[in-house]
């Protein structure tokens, strides 16, 4: 019985020892629905929050809408009140795991694995498959991706009389700067 326990427990801790978080509380999203000749749509956030578990491949990553900037404030006011509404729709998340994880792939250099998971964005959930790219560098990770979503698969609505200024097709870059937990 001691024995049983023992190795149970021996069992439970080296897991718990080789599990390898990685978070950020300051990543950035930025995206970019412009379409040529009008006035940039566009948006940055900083303070994303992203987790990766290298033990489980999983990845989660969290942003508040309320905190993505534009360079024209009316731009973002009606971004947060009319298209996105974030008072009912406050976050966008996305969870995920890496397909074909090996953490033995990755280098110091650049590093691509594809990446399968939900984005949940103005209260509409979708599956999505990209690719991330991961730069490992001391006791930090460095991750970057890009997207691209369409508004009508997220209900997001544009009304008729800017949606020729604004594009149906949102490309979207993330850059995370994840450190290791211990």
């Amino acid at each position: 019985m001691l024995k049983r326990s023992c190795t149970l427990f021996l069992l439970l801790f080296s897991t718990v020892l080789f599990s390898q978080k990685f978070i950020t509380r300051s990543g950035e999203i930025k995206f970019e629905a412009s379409m040529p000749a009008f006035e940039e749509v566009a948006a940055k956030n900083n303070t994303v929050s992203c987790v990766f578990d290298s033990s489980t491949s999983e990845i989660a990553v969290l942003a508040l809408i309320k905190a993505f900037r534009f360079k024209v404030p009316l731009m973002e006011e009606h971004f947060n009140e009319n298209y996105i509404e974030s008072d009912q729709f406050p976050k966008a998340t996305f969870k995920g795991k890496l397909i074909n994880y090996d953490g033995a792939k990755m280098k110091s250099e650049k590093t691509a694995f594809e990446v399968e998971g939900v984005l949940t964005l103005h209260g509409q959930s979708r599956n999505i498959k990209t690719k991330i790219n991961f730069v490992p560098s001391g006791n930090k990770l460095y991750l970057t991706s890009t997207l691209k979503v369409k508004t009508s698969d997220f209900k997001i609505e544009i009304p008729s009389v800017v949606k020729n200024k604004i594009a149906e097709t949102v490309a979207i870059n993330l850059k995370f700067e994840l450190e290791k937990q211990n």
